[in-house]
């Protein structure tokens, strides 16, 4: 019998977060945390189970020409495995993943974000030390840590759009920083 996944939701939208915002990408959405953040927005009491071929195909019937998948949750890393990388490597997709970094991935995945929560989850230490770019949900906590992390991109992003003039004055005398915007928030898509 082949390994189920389970997943949340698959859908194709524009991606709203980071380096890659406003790019054509087909989420891949598991279901499961290890983690309980105050302010995640997934339900993750909806998952179905599903082969890797059937994420695949599904994924292929909804990215005509776009050949880029988000693995998100959730916390991707409790699902995701060399299977799952290989069969989109070997179907010709870009692989990113949104991870909290509190555990280990597989090799191969092309672009790493690690958004840590551990200034809200307690021991929710991140055990990567690298990415290529890293998401802090920013509520006015020290995150100073974060500007030493090793990855390409540093971005600060409002929490639930709802201090986005505070993030925008922390990071104007912090210019380590970039903005993150939830831009599907504000246009109203997925």
């Amino acid at each position: 019998m082949n390994k189920e996944y389970r997943i949340n939701e698959i859908f194709y939208s524009l991606q709203g977060e980071g380096h890659w915002s406003g790019t054509p990408i087909v989420f891949v959405r598991l279901s499961g945390c290890n983690l309980r953040c105050p302010f995640c927005d997934t339900d993750f009491s909806a998952s179905y189970p599903m082969t890797i071929e059937a994420i695949v195909d599904h994924v292929k019937s909804l990215s005509g020409d776009c050949r880029r998948i988000c693995v998100t949750g959730g916390e991707p890393s409790l699902q995701i495995d060399d299977d799952f990388v290989k069969a989109f490597h070997d179907a010709g997709y870009t692989i990113h993943i949104e991870t909290n970094g509190t555990r280990p991935l597989p090799k191969g995945i092309d672009w790493v974000t690690v958004s840590p929560k551990v200034d809200w989850i307690p021991g929710a230490e991140p055990v990567l030390d690298h990415a290529d770019e890293i998401k802090v949900v920013y509520t006015g906590q020290d995150v100073s840590r974060w500007e030493k992390f090793d990855a390409g991109y540093h971005y600060l992003q409002p929490c639930s759009c709802e201090n986005t003039k505070e993030v925008v004055t922390f990071i104007m005398s912090h210019p380590v920083w970039q903005l993150s915007l939830q831009t599907h928030k504000y246009l109203n898509i997925r």
